[in-house]
């Protein structure tokens, strides 16, 4: 594995062409360990397996890290044209952290393989091109072109341990072992872990716009937190220990496990770690494509709710307070240990990077300071939720990275494990999964009688998100378009009941919320994972909180309860997803109404839409469109407007061309209005535009 390791790359630093040599090199490695992880299969026929059932099958990661590039270089506008749209759309979006998407097979139409294969190839070959001849100039920030093409590579990575984890969870039968680097062969009793005495300091977290190293939109921003006095294990929780806890009947003890945790545990009917294998009274660890005697003194690896569970026992037993460190603590440990960062590295301090070991590794064997392990081997889980520093904002082009685990369900994890690269092994890197996902994730543990603290945002802070529930949500009769909208489409429409809806451009969700009691079927779609998360909020929790500016420096704190707005039952039938109205999903046919309320100005084409949207419409099914025609708002090339310009030397504006693209398959139904599209920006300024709703019936 030693050729294709590589570091991250420092995005400001250097000449021109060099640094072009240098992304070329590192996307190139990425790729090929990519393709490499999965020579572990033994046939073809195994893509099309699932090692977790919360997950897609093994095919779709295959083509994800490839359509992932494409789509995100396709919304920057870096390339015009798709390879391929089906399956631009159909490996598009995961199922790891969107837990509003739809797992039932029978909506993905899976490819061959070497389809797969093939549509790899002609991507790889893309973007090559597309870093050989885009213009590059240093530094490279998270608004310039090659910000994109370093969002795929480190995009890759991840899925490089994300995929191996599931990989490691299918039958051993299915893979083969040898094609994946050396695993380690020390195996031995577990060494004796001490408490080590850890004097408190303050800890600053978060790092600045103007680092050198590419991050994700959770890393920026700042937060101070003042971390008390502590003790730490010196090392990582061996499986040895952790033996101890499952031979005193630690799974069969409810006082031992959170009421998340015992849930879990009832329902897997979980008796020792989802890696470890018992047979004739001896013990086995499964790795990634082969199984091995249990190393007791490697590190355990368990979800989050099996090392709370641990904490609780050792607490019991031994009437001190044990429990898992916080983000801070962990950051701390770095930072009072010296433990170099990844650029500073000539080679990795710990079993990180691909560098030593293609599995964990004694928990003794790497020394940082006082303590092993503080970085590598496998990842640390944490007590602390992750949510944004102070400052946080997403990123443009990729807004549903962090944003839909920022619910307190999903806790972080530092440090990184063996497979870790790039941006993951760096120190700023945050990663957080929910508490019963596994991961290649152990734990170390803390004393302290300190209560712990842990910071949470119950309120939407999003700027755009909440000013979007404002204008959505808000009661103001006269500034409600959704509110309004909803009452005219009532009122035009007969036996509502027996009908389906597909609201594209959801938003927020009160359009769905609104028509939910009166249709049959509503989905609603949106694009951005951090709008559509509020109104499943709204769905699972009852309630949604958001703030928004007053003046100044003062906010509203909003909060929409679900009962008091008078929605009943009938919510829970809308289905929302993300996906994106320019290339849908083949499942999303055989409606009666389509509503596009503002979206033709949000699409890339609006023609291409125009042009198709029959084909999602039931015989005689309605469309209706509301559209303000600000076609310059996106930056909607000219040559994709339906209007707005003169043709053949006349004026034809956004309505007739619109009615020309329309009229091979619908007539107009209405005599198209205007309703008053306000936007909130504080309390005394919102502004106002004008939208134009129109009804077409498909012939």
């Amino acid at each position: 594995m030693q050729n294709l390791v590589a570091k991250t790359i420092d995005l400001k630093s250097g000449d021109i062409e060099s640094k072009r040599a240098e992304i070329l090199n590192y996307f190139e490695k990425t790729w090929t360990v990519d393709e490499k992880l999965y020579t572990q299969l033994k046939s073809d026929e195994i893509f099309y397996h699932r090692g977790d059932p919360l997950r897609h099958i093994l095919l779709f990661y295959f083509g994800h890290t490839a359509v992932f590039f494409i789509n995100k270089l396709m919304l920057a506008k870096v390339i015009e044209t798709r390879i391929n749209p089906d399956f631009e759309s159909i490996f598009a979006i995961g199922v790891d952290e969107m837990s509003w998407d739809d797992l039932n097979e029978k909506h993905y139409n899976w490819p061959k393989v070497e389809e797969v294969r093939a549509y790899r190839n002609t991507a790889k070959e893309l973007i090559i091109d597309v870093i050989k001849n885009t213009k590059l100039t240093l530094p490279i920030t998270w608004d310039h072109p090659f910000w994109i093409i370093l969002m795929g590579i480190e995009h890759e990575r991840i899925h490089l341990e994300t995929s191996s984890v599931l990989i490691r969870q299918l039958a051993l039968e299915n893979v083969q072992a040898g094609n994946f680097g050396e695993i380690c062969t020390l195996n031995d009793i577990a060494p004796l872990n001490e408490m080590v005495e850890v004097t408190g300091a303050e800890v600053q977290m978060g790092k600045s716009m103007d680092n050198n190293l590419y991050g994700w939109d959770n890393e920026y921003g700042s937060h101070k937190e003042f971390v008390a006095d502590f003790r730490a294990s010196k090392m990582l929780i061996s499986n040895g220990e952790y033996l101890k806890f499952i031979e005193d009947k630690g799974y069969s003890n409810q006082i031992y496990w959170t009421e998340e945790g015992w849930n879990w545990c009832v329902f897997k009917k979980a008796e020792m770690p989802l890696f470890w294998r018992k047979k004739d009274d001896n013990f086995y660890l499964r790795l990634v494509a082969e199984e091995v005697a249990m190393p007791w003194n490697w590190p355990v690896e368990v979800n989050y709710l099996e090392a709370k569970a641990y904490c609780n026992w050792k607490t019991a037993k031994s009437g001190k307070t044990y429990r898992l460190m916080t983000e801070a603590e962990w950051k701390h440990l770095v930072e009072i240990s010296h433990v170099a960062d990844e650029l500073e590295w000539k080679n990795a301090p710990g079993n990180i990077n691909l560098e030593k070991y293609a599995s964990p590794c004694p928990v003794d064997l790497f020394k940082m300071g006082d303590f092993y392990d503080l970085i590598g081997n496998v990842w640390q889980w944490t007590e602390t939720p992750i949510t944004g520093y102070a400052g946080f904002k997403v990123h443009p082009l990729y807004d549903d990275f962090s944003t839909p685990t920022f619910d307190g369900k999903h806790n972080i994890i530092k440090g990184g494990s063996w497979i870790s690269t790039g941006n993951e092994a760096t120190q700023d890197a945050r990663y957080a999964f929910r508490r019963h996902f596994y991961q290649h994730a152990g734990f170390r543990i803390v004393e302290s009688e300190n209560p712990l603290q842990i910071h949470t945002d119950e309120y939407e802070t999003d700027m755009e998100v909440a000013n979007s529930c404002e204008n959505m949500w808000s009661e103001m009769a006269e500034t409600n378009f959704t509110k309004m909208l909803a009452r005219d489409i009532l009122e035009s429409i007969d036996n509502k009941a027996d009908k389906t809806v597909l609201d594209l451009n959801c938003d927020t969700g009160r359009l769905a919320f609104e028509l939910a009691a009166s249709f049959n079927k509503i989905t609603a779609i949106d694009f951005t994972a951090r709008y559509i998360r509020m109104p499943i909020q709204l769905q699972e929790k009852g309630f949604m909180r958001y703030i928004v500016k007053d003046e100044g420096d003062l906010v509203f704190y909003r909060e929409v309860v679900l009962a008091e707005k008078g929605y009943g039952e009938e919510s829970k039938k809308i289905q929302f997803m993300q996906d994106n109205a320019n290339n849908l999903k083949s499942i999303y046919t055989g409606y009666d109404i389509i509503i596009a309320p503002n979206l033709l100005e949000e699409l890339n084409c609006p023609i291409l839409f125009l042009k198709n949207i029959h084909e999602r419409l039931n015989d005689n099914g309605l469309l209706i469109l509301a559209s303000t025609y600000d076609w310059e708002l996106n930056n909607i090339k000219r040559e994709h407007w339906p209007g707005g310009f003169k043709q053949d030397g006349e004026p034809l504006t956004s309505f007739e061309g619109i009615k020309e693209l329309l009229g091979n398959h619908f007539t107009l139904e209405n005599t198209p209005y205007n309703l008053a599209l306000f936007s909130y920006k504080s309390t005394r300024l919102l502004e106002k535009k004008w939208t134009e709703v129109s009804y077409w019936r498909k012939k």
